[in-house]
């Protein structure tokens, strides 16, 4: 019989040779002395069930709603929640059995806490559907069992983490612990705690069976009228261009038949790349080799909870009398050469590459050193670029939808996407806010590079089980896109972030130029390690959930803004126009707020989903009718529009432009300039005499009065000009050609030289807005939010007669009152908060923090979140008011004051020009 140690003691002998990240395909398997057996450690799967026959298990319809492709859990998951929605007529395609691709294999974790609200609440609703609804629905028992779940923390930034998800926790009624090593060795009497700090115990975590919740799902989703075909592999997708020039989909194509369709979800997990390919449709995935071992019998060991030591980088899931041992590793082996013949199947372990989860393993439940190892389970997994799945409408073919790419979570996240998905295919969008899954978070340049596909996926498997840090960026793949400023921006000191491919400036380092080097793969597949490596130093000096060592130097920052002049580089933003027979029919439904005043305005609006939720903040320059003067103006014989929106979001923002336009049949033009220029900003009470030396017109209010533009010469070079804030203070945009861009920005930094200007990042950018109360998208604004309940109703044409997209959403709920609402926080304390911090009123807890940060002008740490009523009645200025708040941060709780309005400028009288 082998044995877990003897087994790290093997590996520890043997001698690995060099390989390349780029061919690391086939694995040497280590265990061939006592563990040859490959194989899953469930009762019943579904291998067992393979027929002889190779026709499909039933007749293909002729045509279907929509077709769903895979059998896994996503597929499984999907199919349910459309028939449950009313969609009935609909298929599920399965080229073998289901489960027969990775989810087969799963080791069917499920944690309910996750440093995402949105993740929390669809991981809840996983829960709820394999724990109660199917049974409810079937009869039939899914496999859950509840053995709860223990975090355990090796230090105390591991223990602050999980006091947050604690914190976190009790907003949503999910029950958990914060337990000494003491306690943690009574509830798991064969843990070693001699190095804990301490652990997290979450009763109601459990485990699923592949097997019994796919046929669970299936029977459950037959029952309503869908069909569940397998031994089907699917050969082709049909796609159709309708008279406006739009791909759709049109039809499944099998070697048994073909289905008219007008939808198709790509659920095939790592074979989803292949199934995209068919349609012309991008899946940034790769696929790598994930593993575990499943151990023999541990005296002891029943009813155990499952157990994640994320800082050894290793799982404990009981099995029984057993454990399945896995993890993460810096060297995973990539598996390029993707074969469709691959069922049912397990490749050999390397135990090179898995041996340091045994020790991790057997240092937490040392009984395992003795332990005899049963089988192991090496299968594939698909991987993506951040470690989240890929959902949603795929942007090339209207009706092609995503739903792959899981991470290996797929059976945990199943219930809470599949539901979201059936809700996007039915009703044209999710019901949360799923934007951190939606395809359309990664700009198109980077769909189809495998360079940054690959590095991106692996820096994020190889970190899946590091502390999230709320400042952290990414190492691999960096300067993919690159801006005018970005040379001269590094050499004085610039600390990049990465959004959406782009290098955006974070902050500036006072002790010299810290550049992204290109990435070293953290060392492995004997990849030499990045020396010397500033930038990488100064991120790890914010691994921490205390104030960072710089806070002073983003506080300088925000004060020069505030008190002198401050330059920000915001080239990263979406530059788009928006032209066309139909741009003011077009411009009038989209946006909510008027946009079509006279040419030189430009107004800060949102763009709303048929529910009313903001897909989008921007603002909206109307521009003259005239010739071309590209970059700066588009050719336009009657209405124009020049659209400045966050560079983070602008492929999310073109997408939802794009399919409006469709659906409303818009004769429109909408072309996309956003590399074609740079943009900085120029803020603060003296940006009008810096800018008055540089630019040939007059900036008195009179002459430039907020929110208007024009083009004007800067140092000798067209710009667009825009007196605007995204700071909450004096100041103007340039948006500027980008030969025109150093020119520019030099004259500029020479005209500053003698009123103090500095550069500025965003860190500076996040603190300055949230003081202001000025939203983010994604935070404190997202697609579930109502501009109503977000507090920007300004921003919305509801006193004209003009209609816009989710305008009767709004009237109704104006009508009806508003039942949760967002409040601006501040305490007198000096801690940090980060968002996902708890609100209470009275003692009760009635929402989370979605944004915080320090605003040093008030010398507070404020927050936003988005309160409920806990009777579920309407939340007043009253109810506000008369409450007694408290926030709590790492299960500390802190006294904190509600604001109606910001604290910072109420009147609004400084971006108008007026200090006192």
């Amino acid at each position: 019989m082998a044995f877990l140690g003897s087994a790290v003691r093997r590996v520890v002998l043997a001698v690995r040779p060099p390989l390349s990240p780029l061919c690391r395909t086939s694995a040497r398997s280590y265990s061939s002395e006592p563990t040859k057996e490959k194989n899953v450690p469930y009762e019943k799967t579904l291998k067992q069930e393979v027929q002889a026959s190779s026709g499909p298990t039933k007749p293909l319809p002729r045509s279907a709603d929509a077709v769903v492709i895979g059998g896994g859990s996503l597929g499984c998951q999907t199919i349910y929640h459309l028939a449950k929605m009313g969609m009935t007529n609909v298929v599920l395609l399965e080229r073998d059995r289901l489960t027969a691709g990775t989810t087969w294999h799963t080791a069917g974790l499920l944690w309910q806490l996750r440093p995402s609200d949105v993740e929390v609440e669809l991981l809840a609703h996983t829960r709820n559907v394999i724990s109660k609804d199917l049974e409810e629905e079937t009869g039939l028992h899914t496999g859950w069992i509840q053995n709860g779940g223990l975090f355990i923390a090796s230090n105390k930034q591991r223990l602050d983490e999980y006091k947050r998800l604690m914190s976190l926790g009790k907003v949503y009624g999910i029950e958990s612990h914060v337990l000494s090593p003491a306690e943690t060795k009574d509830l798991y009497p064969l843990m070693n705690v001699d190095d804990l700090y301490g652990t997290l115990y979450v009763p109601k975590d459990g485990t699923m069976d592949p097997a019994g919740t796919c046929t669970t799902l299936s029977r459950a989703a037959s029952a309503r009228g869908a069909t569940v075909i397998e031994n089907c592999p699917v050969t082709g997708i049909q796609v159709r261009t309708d008279d406006l020039g739009v791909k759709r989909v049109k039809a499944v194509e099998t070697s048994h038949g073909t289905i008219e369709t007008p939808c198709v979800v790509n659920c095939a997990g790592v074979w989803a790349t292949k199934l995209g390919e068919m349609a012309g449709v991008k899946v940034p995935l790769i696929a790598m080799h994930h593993a575990y071992v499943v151990t023999e019998r541990i005296e002891g060991i029943q009813n155990m909870p499952n157990v994640r030591d994320h800082d050894a980088s290793v799982y404990l899931r009981l099995q029984g009398d057993a454990l399945s041992v896995g993890g993460y590793e810096q060297n995973p082996i990539f598996w390029d050469e993707v074969s469709d013949k691959f069922a049912f199947s397990l490749f050999d372990l390397d135990w090179d590459v898995f041996m340091q989860h045994i020790e991790g393993a057997i240092n937490r439940v040392p009984n395992l050193e003795q332990t005899g190892i049963k089988s192991t389970v090496c299968g594939p997994e698909s991987f993506t670029a951040d470690h989240k799945p890929l959902m949603g409408e795929a942007p090339e073919v209207r009706g092609f939808f995503l739903g792959c790419g899981f991470n290996s979570a797929g059976m945990m996240l199943g219930g809470g996407c599949g539901r979201e998905l059936a809700h996007w295919i039915i009703h044209g969008r999710p019901e949360k806010d799923m934007y951190g899954y939606d395809i359309r978070r990664f700009h198109n340049s980077l769909t189809d590079n495998k360079h940054w596909i690959r590095e991106r996926s692996h820096e994020s498997y190889a970190k899946n089980y590091s502390v999230v840090f709320p400042f952290d960026e990414p190492l691999a793949s960096r300067n993919m896109r690159k801006d005018p400023f970005h040379q001269v921006l590094t050499e004085q000191g610039c600390v990049f972030q990465e959004r959406h491919g782009w290098e955006r400036p974070g902050w500036f380092n006072k002790e010299g130029p810290a550049p992204v080097k290109d990435y070293d793969y953290y060392g492995a597949y004997d990849m030499k390690k990045n020396v010397n490596y500033k930038y990488n130093e100064l991120l790890g000096k914010e691994y921490t959930f205390d104030f960072p060592p710089h806070h002073d130097v983003i506080k300088s920052e925000c004060l020069s803004c505030r008190h002198g002049v401050a330059v920000f580089d915001m080239s990263y933003f979406g530059k788009f126009y928006l032209t066309g027979p139909d741009a003011k029919k077009a411009a009038d439904w989209l946006f909510t707020a008027d946009v079509n005043k006279k040419p030189g305005s430009t107004v800060y609006t949102c763009m709303l989903n048929k529910r009313g939720g903001a897909e989008a903040d921007l603002t909206v320059s109307r521009l003259e009718p005239g010739a071309a003067n590209l970059p700066l103006a588009p050719e336009s014989n009657g209405d124009a529009y020049y659209l400045a929106i966050g560079g983070g979001v602008a492929e999310h923002n073109w997408n939802h432009i794009r399919t409006v336009l469709q659906d409303q049949g818009f004769r429109c033009q909408l072309t996309d300039h956003s590399e074609d220029m740079g943009m900085i900003s120029i803020q603060g009470p003296k940006s009008r005499e810096v800018l008055q030396e540089v630019l040939d017109t007059d900036l008195s209010n009179e002459a430039f009065p907020f929110s208007s533009h024009k083009v004007v010469n800067a140092a000798g070079h067209q710009v667009r000009a825009m007196r605007l804030s995204f700071v909450g203070e004096l100041g103007w945009e340039l948006h500027i050609p980008k030969d025109s861009c150093l020119p520019v920005y030099h004259a500029v930094m020479a005209a500053g030289a003698k009123h103090g200007i500095i550069n500025s990042g965003y860190r500076a950018i996040d603190s300055l807005s949230i003081e202001k109360g000025y939203r983010h998208w994604h935070a404190d604004l997202r697609p579930d939010d109502t501009p109503l309940e977000s507090g920007l109703a300004f921003t919305c044409k509801l006193k004209s007669s003009i209609p816009f997209q989710g305008r009767d959403r709004l009237e109704k709920q104006k009508e009806e009152g508003l039942r949760r609402r967002i409040v601006c926080f501040t305490i007198d304390e000096k801690v940090p908060m980060f968002g996902l911090e708890a609100i209470f009123r009275n003692g009760v807890p009635v929402g989370h923090l979605r944004r915080s940060d320090y605003g040093f002008f008030i010398d507070k740490t404020i927050g936003y979140g988005y309160i409920r009523n806990p009777d579920g009645g309407v939340v007043s200025a009253d109810f506000i008011k008369s409450g007694e708040f408290t926030l709590e941060r790492m299960g500390v709780t802190y006294k904190a004051k509600a604001h109606l309005k910001s604290p910072f400028d109420p009147e609004n009288k400084r971006v108008k020009g007026i200090y006192a």
